[in-house]
């Protein structure tokens, strides 16, 4: 490569291109060299972080390195992503991803990342059904009489969610679409405060991941119309699925995966992944799992990465048809 007949600076300029080349085959052989960061664009204590700590604890337990939690609080997620993004793509830096990763491009027009050019699909880890609860006061026993009465007495009823752009409004608006029915939004300022309006009544419909109700459930202070599943929930065994309940074509969940920056080198990311893969399949992350009613994801980076493009198209229909704005 490096021929004699080339001049000596072209020559020179060769043989360290050649060096470059054979440092880093060699710190891709011998990866990880240091500890590893696994952002995460939520404040500490969530199931993001849950999650994420899952994964990073089977990383180090397979490669021997420290993977760091480095929460970055912010913009809905988009902080720590946006952070992520731009990061060496050394296969150090990943990131944390949930579904707003692939809602908020299609809702704010300057936003600094795209969820497909800009990131390399490592391995999907794991997601949360949602379950539609409803108060128990109202008069539907079931999904169908609720579509009805929603349909009766169109704008008369609210929906709870934990904000704009977040996967419990998204959800909703998903399902307004497709049963015909107008119900209108109220955002609140986290999951919590929309639960307790639900019980009370103010609110007539959330979309939310299924540990958070189940007690209210069984309790009968509120009624769960289905389970977006195919298989009904261990958790909530008495509420049908989605398609039992007549809506098979809603789907919808709270997931998470990890990804890293846009040019880390398939050595790197086919590693994490084969190591994620086996670490979450063992039996104390599936009763870790099982426990916060979140069920186990397994992917190739492939097949992560076309979910990913699946999910942006998804919710950029929904954004449009819905028309749904920020502020």
């Amino acid at each position: 490569m490096c021929d004699a007949k080339l001049g000596p600076l072209v020559q020179r300029l060769c043989f360290i291109f050649l060096m470059l080349l054979s440092e880093l085959a060699l710190a891709q052989s011998n990866y990880p060299l240091k500890p590893i960061r696994l952002i995460v664009g939520f404040p500490p204590g969530g199931a993001t972080e849950f999650v994420a700590r899952l994964a990073g604890q089977k990383i180090t337990q397979s490669l021997g390195q420290p993977v760091i939690v480095d929460n970055r609080p912010g913009a809905a997620g988009n902080l720590g992503i946006e952070l992520a993004a731009h990061a060496p793509a050394d296969g150090y830096t990943l990131v944390l991803v949930a579904p707003n990763f692939t809602i908020s491009p299609s809702l704010y027009k300057n936003l600094a990342y795209d969820p497909v050019r800009d990131f390399a699909p490592v391995a999907q880890l794991a997601t949360v059904p949602m379950v539609i609860a409803i108060p128990a006061s109202l008069p539907a026993t079931n999904l169908k009489e609720f579509i009805s009465l929603a349909r009766a007495k169109p704008g008369a009823m609210n929906y709870a969610s934990s904000g704009v752009g977040t996967s419990l409004h998204m959800a909703a608006e998903l399902f307004k679409l497709q049963a015909g029915v107008n119900v209108v939004h109220v955002a609140y300022k986290g999951s919590s405060l929309a639960m307790n309006d639900l019980i009370s009544g103010q609110v007539q419909m959330l979309f939310i991941g299924i540990p958070a109700p189940a007690p209210h459930i069984k309790s009968g202070r509120l009624r769960g119309l289905a389970v977006i599943s195919s298989l009904r929930s261990a958790t909530l065994p008495e509420v049908p699925t989605i398609a039992e309940a007549g809506m098979p074509k809603l789907e919808v969940s709270t997931w998470y995966g990890v990804l890293a920056p846009r040019g880390t080198p398939p050595s790197i990311t086919t590693l994490l992944n084969r190591v994620i893969n086996q670490g979450m399949q063992t039996q104390d992350v599936k009763e870790r799992l099982a426990a916060q009613s979140t069920e186990l994801s397994i992917a190739t980076t492939n097949e992560f990465g076309l979910f990913i493009k699946k999910e942006v198209t998804k919710w950029a229909e929904v954004v449009k048809k819905a028309d749904i704005k920020t502020d």
